[in-house]
């Protein structure tokens, strides 16, 4: 059972350095839309959110000041506190799990066993302060949460990619997203237990618990809470932004 000094972690994954945007030779977390770079509104977000106590990113050094200075530049703008709640940098591991992984060494000092950590992506800048909370909420009712989305088109199987095999169950089909929220002594020893070889294939943040027998509970998730990862999810993203200056 939490207590009333229990408190909520998110570590904010900005490690990757791949774009897969044509036309882009930076990680996307540091495109600019209006003005600003995407982890800038996943930032704002922990900042404001009230569910969030204090945030950590991980982040390679090269990108370290850009982060800081954006935080300072928003911070003027907006006349929020912006690094009120911010711990400081991990730094990225060999893949995204490994980066997991150091993010919550990073917090072994301060956070409890039964603080909530929350695995953000800094390329998902359109998370709700409402999906915080009830990821959080559900976590704590649970060893940890995740939100889905549920499947809208009927859904095939094909071993190959060249022809259909079978017909599956749309209604047991989910699309995961972030942030996924854990118990946070629990998921620390899910990835401590793993082996070097089942690190390298993990394919999600919730993986991990599952394979330490976890319990994870879903939550619903939310269409606008996209991933930008193509160009056609860039041009979402600054349509949305444009729309509602």
């Amino acid at each position: 059972m939490r207590g009333k000094t229990d408190l909520n972690y998110a570590i904010v994954l900005s490690g990757g350095i791949g774009s897969r945007l044509k036309g882009i030779d930076i990680p996307k977390q540091y495109y600019r839309v209006c003005g600003r770079t995407v982890i800038s509104f996943c930032i704002e977000t922990m900042e404001r959110a009230e569910c969030i106590n204090a945030y950590s990113i991980v982040a390679d050094g090269r990108w370290q000041d850009e982060i800081l200075g954006e935080m300072n530049r928003l911070g003027y703008e907006t006349r929020i506190a912006f690094g009120s709640k911010f711990q400081g940098f991990a730094q990225p591991g060999e893949n995204r799990q490994l980066s997991i992984l150091n993010g919550l060494l990073f917090l072994k000092n301060q956070a409890k066993q039964e603080d909530i950590v929350l695995i953000q992506d800094a390329a998902r800048p359109n998370t709700s302060d409402g999906l915080l909370k009830r990821c959080i909420q559900a976590a704590e009712r649970s060893d940890g949460a995740m939100p889905v989305l549920h499947m809208k088109d009927t859904v095939y199987y094909s071993a190959d990619g060249k022809k259909v095999d079978s017909l599956l169950e749309r209604d047991k089909i989910l699309a995961g997203q972030a942030p996924e929220a854990f118990v946070y002594g629990k998921y620390l020893r899910a990835n401590e237990n793993l082996l070097p070889d089942e690190m390298m294939h993990i394919n999600g943040s919730t993986e991990a618990a599952l394979k330490a027998g976890m319990e994870i509970a879903l939550v619903e998730g939310e269409e606008e809470n996209f991933k930008i990862t193509t160009a056609e999810d860039l041009r979402r993203f600054e349509q949305l932004k444009s729309s509602r200056k």
